[in-house]
């Protein structure tokens, strides 16, 4: 029992970044998702349609007012949002429970 701290293994202490990056793991594509937000896939998932609806309401009010580049522009920010948000809800479920 005459070990030292820096001896024994412990999941506490800090890992590299390259370690950190490739925790949990995952392959192909979802490798470009953060780890962090990989770590809770539904609750940013779920962000993203939120924000993604209300960008399309922004554009419907943009274009109530006849601004049409302004409504193209939040359009297309909604179209990327709903898009990501349905992709992570996806790899969500598909996702095997911890």
């Amino acid at each position: 029992m005459n070990e030292s701290f820096a001896d024994t293994p412990s999941p506490n202490r800090r890992r590299g970044l390259r370690e950190w990056w490739l925790s949990p793991p995952r392959s192909g594509i979802h490798r470009v998702i953060a780890p962090w937000v990989y770590r809770r896939l539904r609750f940013f998932g779920t962000m993203r349609v939120a924000a993604g609806t209300v960008l399309a309401a922004i554009s419907v009010v943009c274009l109530a007012y006849g601004v049409y580049g302004w409504a193209a522009f939040f359009v297309v920010l909604a179209a990327l949002n709903l898009a990501g948000g349905g992709w992570f809800l996806s790899i969500a479920r598909l996702a095997r429970p911890d």
